[in-house]
């Protein structure tokens, strides 16, 4: 399966040496998928010019059910509300992240209590872990060595990196009480100061290092 899978992504490969091609996941049940317009781009940017990579500038905008999933490297997710995947995009997604997909959910808050319930279905055999601050997610190419860092305050809460893994790989990061994308977004949107801006941008530059090299 996972070798199968491998060849007919095509996306994945151990360097950074072709286009990379990464989007938003459209999702149903009413949450606010698009949120965040500027935060993917911005992060595009950042890392084509900081850590060396090649990603195509164009973001996707792709939903669990679509074929073209199978076509981005890096998927990710956003919103304040409900989510519900159908039982074609269960199937879907879980062929794509077992056969060497990445999907990064930026709880951007409220999404927590939609959210686990769809991933139970997703991956019934498997729970959330949280990752320590010793996981190499957090060390490279930029060292974050307390962790997931906080860049929003909501509910007065701990950053949380949870994950879900396969054969040792994270396949599905989900960052909570945190709000990375509100961070990469343009300095125009929230008004955040340059350095909380720089600190979401380089841990979301480590997502990405991390989503394509493993």
């Amino acid at each position: 399966m996972r070798k199968f899978v491998f060849l007919c992504l095509g996306f994945i490969c151990c360097s950074f040496t072709y286009a990379q091609k990464v989007a938003v996941l459209e999702y149903n049940g009413g949450g606010d998928w698009y949120g965040n317009p500027t935060a993917l781009p911005n992060l595009v940017q950042f890392c084509n010019q900081n850590i060396r990579t090649k990603i195509d500038n164009e973001i996707g905008q792709v939903k669990p059910t679509d074929p073209a999933l199978f076509s981005y490297a890096f998927i990710h997710m956003t919103g304040h509300g409900n989510v519900y995947f159908s039982e074609k995009g269960i199937e879907n997604l879980r062929r794509y992240l077992l056969g060497g997909g990445f999907l990064h959910i930026d709880d951007n808050y409220g999404m927590y209590k939609y959210l686990l319930p769809q991933l139970k279905r997703l991956f019934p055999e498997k729970e959330l872990q949280e990752l320590p601050a010793s996981h190499k997610l957090f060390q490279q190419p930029f060292n974050f060595s307390k962790g997931l860092p906080k860049i929003h305050e909501h509910d007065g809460k701990r950053p949380q990196a949870l994950g879900i893994f396969d054969q040792n790989r994270l396949i599905l990061l989900y960052t909570f009480e945190s709000d990375l994308g509100d961070g990469w977004e343009s300095p125009a949107v929230h008004g955040d100061p340059a350095e909380v801006r720089e600190k979401a941008l380089k841990m979301g530059a480590n997502i990405i290092h991390y989503a394509f090299k493993n």
